[in-house]
């Protein structure tokens, strides 16, 4: 099967789930491309603005082959840099058919705005095209303001999502979650994002004996993480006596604003690489996270795949509460956040190894790429007249 990923965002402004599911396509045996259109801020990296290639080029990630363009795009001009987003990739997807030939599917990454490409494409070429979303409710309350709202975009990825051949939800929870804005008259199939269960792979952890229990957290400092409640929390464990700990990373985890709200025995580690955040991993006893809003927090589907327990809040999907390894609490709750933290310290029946294993069988590269490939060739064998 030849299949074109169509991301609405890519390295630098991440979107490396892009990557990865290609990659998992691609082990299936299915010749995969990603087309990349990064529209890039001047007010958020002027660097990178000023630095990046003007140019559209190939180049190779992870085995991965790239059609990589970056746009320029133009200060308060929303609706112009949408549009121009839009063509640059329909442009781009007739370079990529005169140099690789017609793709069978069309697998965009969020409706704004691959989906929304992606649909253009598939009306002018009568190519199925999937979309498998990621943002959610909040991320367009922000740009749209709260639903019901009259915003131009509205109508336009709503009818992205009525159109495609199928909408895969990161989680089933968001299909209800962004409904206020674009309804729910589209066909869907929940599928997990995939981690590297290889590289986070199970690793039995020190006794606990004669040592502080270590927590750790890994999350951007920002209100939606709920630092405000996670280190009150932790801060009555201390308070009690308890030998505990506590290890926070992310984006802003080591400003000013965050070390000022830390306690003695909480430490911040600031934005970590991928092997630093493993190596915290497997020097953690648990993960917690205190979150407002999440969509697919993978950050806790990685700790528990290298054997530690996860504490997390309700607004996190059912698909990631695995079975003997996370526990839920309400949102906003510091006691109840207290309580599950002391409750996973005197913890002594956790099977690090068979939570692993859970988390395999969800979100292995095998698994999401067996699951997609499923999604496409039913698409491809049932199809529907364009």
């Amino acid at each position: 099967m030849h299949i074109l990923e169509i991301p609405s965002f890519f390295t630098p402004y991440g979107g490396e789930f892009c990557l990865d599911q290609a990659k998992a396509l691609q082990a299936e045996g299915h010749d995969v491309r990603i087309l990349s259109n990064v529209q890039l801020g001047v007010t958020i990296d002027a660097k990178g603005y000023c630095s990046l290639p003007t140019g559209r080029y190939e180049h190779q990630r992870e085995g991965v082959t790239v059609c990589q363009s970056f746009q320029r795009g133009v200060p308060m001009l929303v609706r112009h840099n949408v549009r121009r987003w839009v063509r640059i990739v329909c442009e781009m997807f007739d370079d990529y058919v005169s140099r690789y030939g017609r793709p069978d599917i069309l697998h965009a990454h969020c409706a704004k705005w691959a989906g929304y490409a992606a649909m253009q494409i598939s009306r002018r070429h009568h190519i199925p095209y999937v979309v498998t979303e990621h943002l959610s409710r909040l991320v367009f309350e922000k740009e749209f303001g709260p639903a019901p709202s009259r915003a131009w975009q509205i109508p336009l990825l709503r009818e992205a999502y009525e159109q495609a051949d199928m909408v895969i939800p990161v989680a089933e929870e968001l299909v209800e979650d962004i409904a206020c804005y674009f309804g729910k008259d589209y066909r869907w199939q929940a599928v997990s994002n995939t981690i590297d269960v290889d590289f986070f792979r199970y690793l039995p952890r020190a006794p606990r004996e004669g040592r502080a229990f270590r927590f750790c957290c890994l999350a951007n400092f920002w209100p939606l993480k709920g630092y405000d409640v996670l280190l009150p929390a932790f801060s009555k464990l201390r308070e009690e006596g308890l030998a505990v700990e506590l290890h926070i990373a992310g984006r802003g985890t080591d400003s000013a604003a965050c070390k000022a709200m830390l306690t003695e025995g909480a430490v911040a580690h600031g934005l970590l690489s991928r092997d630093a955040v493993r190596n915290l991993l497997y020097q953690s006893d648990a993960v917690v996270l205190a979150s407002r809003s999440e969509v697919q927090p993978l950050s806790l589907l990685e700790a528990m795949s290298t054997g530690i327990p996860a504490i997390a809040t309700t607004c996190v999907p059912r698909n990631l509460r695995i079975e003997g390894g996370c526990t839920i609490v309400p949102v906003d709750d510091v006691q109840a956040l207290a309580d599950a933290m002391r409750q996973t310290m005197k913890r002594t029946d956790f099977d690090g190894e068979a939570v692993s294993e859970a988390v395999r069988r969800l979100a292995s590269a095998e698994v999401i790429g067996q699951r997609l490939t499923a999604i496409f060739d039913t698409v491809l064998r049932t199809g529907r007249p364009l």
